[in-house]
């Protein structure tokens, strides 16, 4: 099979006067699903922590795409103050939210915690996107129709959501069960989402992009990256057999955005729903593992985040 680029999947759409917010937009998957917006009309925030790296990206896509309506806007998604204070400045100025793509991330680091006292990776990759979410819901209604597209990972078989001891703080630390917990999250926060606000006319899901040689794997030194599986990415800048290009890997993320046959509360791989894998063993390409769709831990990992983050910054 054949991936198209995010470029060709947008293609016959037109967001003119749609308004998209792509966190983590400055570079890889982020800049080229920025770009597919872009290039098919849209206004779009590029939400990152590196502001270098955003005006750079802003002029890339700029002259890319003949669009002049791209901005950067900074944002810390390891700070809850950082998250609130964006999405109230945004929510503030009244205009609608057509899409918003939870696309920033990290991977596999060493035990960090943030500000807050989160595991960095909960944080980064999926509380920080849940508060951010909830902060622009007024935008999002606003829009009439919405599209929240949620990045989650295969890796999500490496780790459920531990309800007791989402942050490490007591149980052995492993960076890969970090990450593949977060990324759990992030599926779920797709599910709880639709259920939550799916007939308001959001429409929120999971996206798997498959895998790409992006900066997500700038923290893992050449034997990380072969213990995981990944020899061919010895060579950096090598594309292994079966992986993606970042302009493939981009294209679910705006298929998840445009598409309009999609509904609600799925997990998206390949620009089609995905299927569950119930029997032993790894999932393969296009399934998942059934507790990432799961409607009872999505509500469970709402209420757990809701008290979480009643405890940083500010509730959302």
């Amino acid at each position: 099979m054949t991936m198209p680029t995010a470029l060709e999947v947008v293609a016959c759409h037109d967001l003119t006067g749609k308004e998209a917010i792509v966190t983590g937009g400055a570079a890889g998957l982020g800049f080229e699903t920025a770009r597919a917006l872009a290039a098919a009309g849209a206004r779009v925030v590029l939400a990152s922590r590196d502001r270098v790296a955003g005006k750079a990206a802003v002029a890339a896509l700029r002259a890319a795409t003949s669009n002049d309506r791209i901005v950067f806007r900074p944002l810390d998604l390891a700070s809850m103050e950082s998250v609130t204070t964006w999405a109230d400045k945004h929510a503030a100025t009244g205009k609608p939210l057509h899409i918003l793509v939870l696309n920033a991330g990290i991977m596999a680091i060493p035990l960090r915690r943030t500000v807050d006292g989160f595991e960095s990776h909960l944080a980064v990759n999926y509380l920080g996107h849940f508060a951010f979410t909830m902060g622009l819901l007024p935008s999002l209604r606003a829009a009439g129709s919405a599209r929240v597209v949620s990045l989650t990972s295969r890796a999500h078989r490496r780790g459920d959501i531990d309800f007791a001891d989402p942050n490490y703080l007591h149980r052995h630390y492993d960076p890969w069960q970090a990450y593949g917990q977060s990324k759990t999250a992030c599926a779920l926060l797709a599910v709880g989402l639709h259920a939550r606000y799916g007939a308001e006319g959001i429409t929120a899901n999971a996206v798997m992009p498959g895998g790409i040689v992006t900066g997500l794997q700038r923290h893992l030194d050449p034997e990380q990256l072969a213990a995981s599986g990944w020899p061919a990415l010895r060579r950096r800048g090598a594309i292994p057999p079966g992986w993606r290009t970042p302009e493939q890997g981009a294209a679910t993320s705006v298929f998840a955005a445009v598409a309009p046959e999609l509904i609600g509360g799925n997990y998206l791989e390949d620009c089609a729903v995905a299927t569950p894998w119930t029997e032993d063993g790894n999932p393969p390409p296009g399934h998942y593992l059934p507790y990432a769709v799961d409607p009872d831990r999505a509500d469970r990992l709402w209420s757990l985040s809701e008290r979480l983050l009643a405890g940083a910054g500010r509730k959302p």
